[in-house]
């Protein structure tokens, strides 16, 4: 019988699963890091990682752990339609709940004797459990001409406007420029359902990010903020 203890948590702009982006680095204008947790949050555990540009986070989807599994998932780039082994996937619903992303690494910082590992884009929810980290080796790692599958193409992006009242709410807002990339980017995933895409919508829809209610509409090419709200 094995257990794993998580040796941190992630502190990211997603504060539920709805609109996490379905890839990292896919928001670059969002930062996060990890706060380091009990014997892992030493000086000595990091030591030598910022020779590193990238590192392996390997993490629970604990929201999902209760769900369960099935040997077959629906993946969104397939329209939401398609069944695929859960294998031949990326799914959030998997036998042991483990997941793996290749973040950037900006450096540590260091708060009183809490220590944190800051990194660049992330697609994880905020509080996310993180039970290992690995240096991401490129001679390793990375291989030419790999075949993607069906994710073998970026996602295509739609385009996101603001309306007035909307953006009057984000110029009140701390670091006002980088929330407003960061809810573009975002957005411009389309975080709707993907039986939704390519037809007609007329559903409000609001994500949580940083201390934020957003809310929007979609039609075929573009998402419009129609609201923000302060929480």
């Amino acid at each position: 019988m094995y257990s794993i203890e998580p040796i941190g948590y992630i502190e990211s702009p997603y504060k539920e699963k709805f609109a996490v982006p379905r890839q990292p680095r896919l928001v670059p204008a969002a930062n996060s890091r990890v706060r380091l947790s009990g014997a892992a949050n030493s000086p000595e555990a990091l030591r030598g990682i910022e020779q590193f540009s990238h590192v392996w986070l390997l993490f629970l989807f604990d929201q999902n752990l209760e769900a369960g599994w099935k040997p077959t998932v629906r993946p969104p780039r397939l329209g939401g339609n398609e069944r695929i082994g859960v294998f031949a996937s990326r799914s959030t619903f998997r036998p042991n709940g483990i997941g793996m992303s290749a973040v950037e690494v900006k450096g540590v910082s260091k708060k009183g004797d809490q220590l944190y590992l800051e990194l660049g884009s992330v697609d994880l929810v905020d509080g996310t459990p993180i039970v290992d980290i690995k240096p991401y080796i490129p001679y390793s790692d990375a291989i030419n001409n790999a075949a993607g599958g069906y994710a073998e193409a970026e996602p295509e992006t739609l385009l996101v406007e603001f309306s007035p009242d909307a953006l009057a709410v984000l110029q009140s807002s701390k670091d006002k420029d980088m929330k407003q990339k960061v809810i573009e980017q975002v957005l411009a995933q389309d975080p709707r359902p993907a039986y939704k895409k390519n037809k007609p919508d007329t559903k409000e829809y609001a994500v949580n990010l940083f201390n934020l209610n957003v809310k929007f509409v979609a039609n075929t090419n573009l998402i419009t903020v129609t609201a923000i709200e302060s929480f």
